[in-house]
């Protein structure tokens, strides 16, 4: 009933919905306006262990890696420059980027610094920084496509997928304590067998990729593994909360191309994902 219930209001809300509302670039970023931006980099066939050298060689940390879907891995690297980005306040998310290695379809898709740093930097984003890590990208890479999947620049910032849907602004709230307390929480939770990496971004501010339930994790294999890297999910630690983008809002972002019936057919999934993330914190 209940999934009925939801799967109405949005049918409701979309009548009424639009396209997500432009945003004008700031700190100088004004080049890329009216432009597409791909939400992914694909490339040809590379296993785990040799992307995994690939990354590092180029400069980056591999800081873990994950099984999302069957045949499938995501590669979690970071270096300093985004690192010291998602130090910023209420920017943590932009600590990590991904790259998935498909074995089952022999691709690989890495997430776009330019796309996912606009969408996640907001005012905040400066395009030297995340062109140089596209750049550095493309040159470990060579040959990467852009994605299908696509968004304007203009839009990345104030995206919401329709009218109702929160923005990037609006996470859900897990927990409240120290810093310490919420990192032990989540550290003992299941004697750690859920956490699957943690970030140091100051000493206020913490990133945390966190495993789902197997039940509720199922909906990468529902809405298509080409964009599995959406796994492991985030936690954020700072000011003494923890939260964790909104699903409606990181589904949404991470595939541009979803309907509105593609949305109703996961329509449990984010209270799901909330209250798994919780448990951590109770």
């Amino acid at each position: 009933m209940r999934k009925i219930l939801t799967s109405i209001l949005f049918a409701t809300l979309v009548i009424f919905s639009g396209c997500a509302s432009k945003f004008t670039s700031t700190n100088g970023n004004n080049t890329l306006s009216g432009q597409d931006i791909s939400a992914y980099l694909i490339g040809e066939y590379i296993d785990v262990k040799n992307a995994s050298a690939k990354l590092t060689d180029a400069g980056y940390e591999v800081i873990a890696t994950y099984s999302p879907v069957k045949k499938g891995t995501t590669i979690v690297f970071t270096n300093q420059a985004l690192k010291t980005q998602a130090s910023k306040p209420g920017r943590s998310n932009m600590a990590v980027l991904r790259l998935f290695v498909d074995d089952k379809e022999k691709m690989i898709s890495i997430t776009n610094p330019v796309y996912f740093g606009k969408a996640f930097m907001q005012d905040d984003y400066n395009h030297k920084v995340f062109n140089k890590e596209l750049k550095t990208i493309n040159k470990a890479f060579v040959g990467l496509k852009t994605s299908v999947d696509k968004l304007k620049f203009d839009d990345l910032a104030d995206f919401h997928f329709m009218m109702g849907m929160p923005y990037y602004n609006e996470p859900d709230k897990l927990a409240k304590g120290t810093a310490q307390e919420l990192l032990k929480k989540a550290s003992d939770y299941k004697k750690g067998k859920l956490k699957i990496f943690e970030i140091k971004l100051s000493d206020n501010s913490y990133l945390l990729g966190y495993e789902l339930g197997k039940r509720t994790k199922k909906f990468v294999k529902k809405v298509g593994r080409a964009n599995a890297s959406i796994l492991p999910w985030c936690i954020t630690i700072e000011n003494g909360t923890a939260t964790a983008l909104n699903a409606k809002y990181y589904i949404a972002i991470s595939y541009p191309l979803f309907t509105m019936s593609q949305f109703m057919g996961i329509a449990t999934v984010p209270d799901a994902i909330k209250k798994d993330l919780a448990k951590a914190f109770k």
